[in-house]
């Protein structure tokens, strides 16, 4: 129950309370005097909060909250404040997900605040049912009917709802891409909440980068404020991974490719943003052309040097098609002592040099590497946080702070471990690596903040992308 919620309770039953109490006194004041007392209440906390406004705004921004303010929530309990909802549909390569997010209008800036959000998610993704389009749309009414059971019925009809699909649908070919789209835009012609001709669509990678960026900041409450208190966003999704910031130094300006600086308006604020999507290079679509590597076209039947020689047969499903995947052909072994009481081991291993070249080869040339990036404060998710919750280097619940390093480490390990249960663990941890220290040119000793939540709500572009429609309409 949110905080504006609980309060009205409290004064509902405050209020029982005193009735019961006085309802044999006798009554010593007319309804016209306590109508008057309550009118010189409203005009007072108008007054009030007017003037609080524009202390508020005068003060930086980087003090405000993203969340309920104690004024909000006595003008909600008053009944002058409304509620307003938003319904994003994340239509992502490995997994569709919806978020429903509950919003109000500060009446000390005007600025939107965030109240309440749900979030389900569902998998495969929908680029997944390439091959059968109306059974993919079908998929997403339950995502919908989701959302109906938080979203009060007569708000409805004026809840913006929109599905963005992201490097799942980027990848497909575009007819196949076009028949999902068609059949999602059928389902949402009958739903009831408010929908139009943007309401579906593939979502710009440069899009996702921003509002993910926004969103953690958001959270965080870094936005208005000095830009180096900003924090870059690295997201690395299934097909497509991310890296968004705002430079605060004059030569990344000058030296960054134009095309992937982006001015945009802030809470009133012009800031530029550095931000680039790049497609193929996902955890899913790296493994898969990792995987691949000097395979004819077609081959489900899948050896390479980054699986362990204990793998024989892991079966793995991306894009609608399964592989068989088994380590190489000619196995390596490593010698582990044994103790006093127990003989050595052969343990049988990955060639992890020859692993992490095929991954170099695959990710050179294609990365841009801002310096600035080295110096800035990180936040890393999706991707990131599940593969590093799943080696134990975070807590799943509460994630943690780690750096390249750290990740670097892990891929060693689990290229040592066999281990028939994460079977792809060694690949998509030295692919991490290299992605952050030969990619993106990170240092070994960079910190990367690993969460999948700030202040309990998703780090997810879908919140971003809710106060956009919200802001600017669908």
């Amino acid at each position: 129950m949110s905080s504006i919620r609980k309060r009205k309770l409290i004064d509902d039953r405050q209020s029982f309370s005193h009735q019961r109490t006085n309802a044999n006194r006798p009554q010593s004041r007319s309804p016209k005097i306590r109508l008057q007392k309550w009118f010189l209440i409203l005009i007072s906390f108008v007054a009030l909060t007017l003037v609080v406004g524009s202390y508020y705004k005068a003060l930086p921004w980087s003090l405000q909250s993203h969340a309920t303010n104690t004024l909000d929530a006595v003008a909600y309990s008053l009944g002058l404040q409304k509620h307003v909802h938003a319904i994003i549909i994340d239509a992502g390569s490995t997994g569709s997900r919806v978020l429903a997010f509950t919003f109000h209008e500060s009446l000390l800036d005007g600025t939107l605040r965030l109240d309440n959000e749900l979030f389900v998610q569902i998998k495969p993704g929908l680029s997944s049912y390439a091959d059968n389009p109306k059974k993919g749309a079908e998929k997403l009414q339950e995502l919908l009917d989701r959302a109906k059971e938080v979203i009060p019925h007569s708000d409805w009809g004026r809840t913006p709802l929109a599905m963005k699909a992201t490097a799942g649908l980027r990848l497909l070919p575009d007819h196949q891409a076009d028949s999902l789209l068609d059949e999602v835009r059928k389902l949402f012609s009958t739903s009831p909440f408010l929908t139009n001709v943007n309401s579906v669509a593939i979502m710009d990678g440069v899009d996702e980068g921003l509002f993910s960026w926004f969103t953690v900041n958001f959270l965080l409450d870094r936005l208005g404020g000095e830009v180096k208190k900003t924090v870059a966003a690295l997201d690395l999704g299934g097909g497509s991974t991310q890296i968004t910031f705002a430079p605060s130094e004059a030569v990344t300006l000058k030296q960054a490719d134009p095309k992937f600086l982006h001015p945009i308006s802030l809470f009133h604020h012009n800031v530029t943003v550095y931000t680039h999507s790049y497609l193929g290079l996902g955890l899913m679509a790296a493994r898969k052309a990792i995987l691949t590597v000097g395979k004819s076209e077609g081959s489900t039947t899948l050896r390479s040097e980054c699986v362990n020689p204990i793998i024989t047969g892991a079966p793995w499903t991306y894009s609608g098609v399964t592989y068989t995947v088994r380590g190489p052909e000619k196995p390596e072994y490593k010698t582990v002592k044994g103790s006093a009481h127990t003989e050595d081991e052969k343990r049988p291993v990955v060639r992890f040099t020859e692993c992490v070249n095929i991954i170099q080869k695959y990710v050179k040339g294609k990365v841009d590497k801002p310096a600035e990036l080295n110096s800035r404060e990180i936040n890393a998710f999706s991707y990131y946080f599940d593969r590093a919750t799943e080696f134990g280097l975070i807590d799943p619940f509460t994630g943690g702070v780690v750096t390249v390093k750290d990740f670097q480490k892990a891929a060693i390990r689990a290229c040592e471990t066999p281990n028939t249960e994460q079977p792809f663990m060694c690949l998509d941890l030295a692919f991490i690596s290299v992605l952050l220290k030969d990619g993106f040119g990170l240092n070994p000793d960079v910190k990367l903040n690993l969460y999948k939540k700030i202040d309990g709500h998703e780090i997810s572009w879908a919140l971003g992308a809710a106060f956009h429609i919200l802001q600017n309409g669908l």
